[in-house]
């Protein structure tokens, strides 16, 4: 698959973009060509040898997409085909906001009705612990859905929501949590129990650029507070945890924040509810398998307003190889909390 993960932009295209696939109900459409000699550019000039076309499907057939809009609740419901009833996921990815579906199409097609949030807009910021709760209980209580098998997914942002709704919602009792690439700690604290709204906070002090001006995040939250109004109590947690680390994370401190956790759920007795999973030489994005390395983009805060460069971290061919290992330790480990002899599976 390396034809996939060690894609490029074009040289002389718009800088600092990311590839991420928009509309999920259409195929990622992927040209390659085979030419004569070695080609660095100007491939429109040259004629090649051979050339296919493949498509790459993020909705296996049968999986039913539909868009919900309920207040102020913004996201997608993907259904696995067949009769069900089906494990249930809330799927959230991070600061970036927006609605992003291609995580939650894939999730779907290995039997599980998952559904992608957009939780944080310029217009409205980010939801409220009670929208967050609403969306759980809708998921929970869908005619498709087992209402005791429903787990929570998040990346960067949307590990610390997971978190805070795993330890301190009296509504959110998920069955598992699977979260990559974030942190349950924050630079400013109120005093008691932080919140989701603390996370968007940093300490602008600590913000810092490489050589080529792309902006380095992961001191804000540095050094890792004992102080419990700093960070979400992971001593709390009743329900297991996937805690996925890249080592070369340069957005966010995961990997002092997974060993932060760690030794809290120690201290707790609950060692047997985590598995951690640290990759050398990854990043930020980890994604599903086979998602070109993204080492740098250009993002746009939606709740402040910024429009930076930020740089994610990882090398291409660790990063690769950790989004396509912990895809499938993802999987096995839905399996293992969600599914039961008595489910269906629904195949790809």
């Amino acid at each position: 698959m390396g034809l996939l993960w060690s894609q490029r932009p074009v040289p002389g295209s718009r800088r600092d973009l990311r590839l991420r696939k928009m509309n999920v109900t259409t195929p990622m459409l992927v040209h390659i060509s085979v030419y004569s000699g070695h080609l660095t550019g100007g491939f429109q000039d040259h004629v090649p040898l051979a050339s296919v076309l493949t498509e790459r499907w993020y909705m296996a057939p049968g999986v039913k997409r539909v868009s919900v809009k309920e207040g102020n609740i913004l996201g997608t419901l993907f259904i696995p085909p067949g009769p069900g009833p089906f494990p249930g996921l809330l799927d959230m990815w991070g600061g970036g906001g927006g609605l992003v579906e291609y995580r939650a199409a894939l999730l779907a097609s290995h039997g599980y009705v998952s559904f992608a949030l957009s939780y944080l807009s310029a217009e409205q910021g980010l939801l409220s612990e009670k929208d967050f709760e609403s969306v759980f209980n809708m998921i929970k209580n869908h005619p498709q859905v087992i209402p005791d098998k429903v787990g929570l997914f998040g990346l960067s942002l949307g590990t610390f929501i997971t978190l805070y709704l795993a330890v301190e919602s009296k509504v959110v009792k998920p069955s598992c949590c699977v979260c990559v690439n974030g942190t349950h700690a924050v630079s400013y604290g109120n005093g008691s129990t932080v919140t989701p709204s603390h996370a968007l906070l940093g300490d602008h002090s600590k913000g810092r650029m490489d050589e080529n001006g792309h902006v380095i995040l992961r001191d804000f939250t540095l050094p890792i507070s004992a102080d419990l109004s700093r960070k979400l109590n992971l001593s709390k947690i009743n329900s297991p945890l996937l805690l996925i680390t890249g080592s070369d994370d340069q957005n966010v401190a995961t990997v002092e924040a997974a060993e932060d956790m760690a030794q809290a759920i120690h201290a707790a007795g609950k060692d047997h509810l985590l598995t951690k999973l640290v990759y050398p030489g990854a990043g930020h994005l980890i994604e599903p398998p086979f998602t070109p390395h993204c080492r740098f983009s250009r993002f746009i805060n939606r709740s402040q307003g910024h429009d930076l460069t930020m740089l994610w971290g990882g090398h291409t061919k660790p990063h690769s190889d950790a989004q396509e290992d912990s895809w499938k330790k993802i999987l096995a480990f839905l399996q293992m909390h969600l599914y039961s002899s008595s489910c269906p599976r629904a195949r790809m």
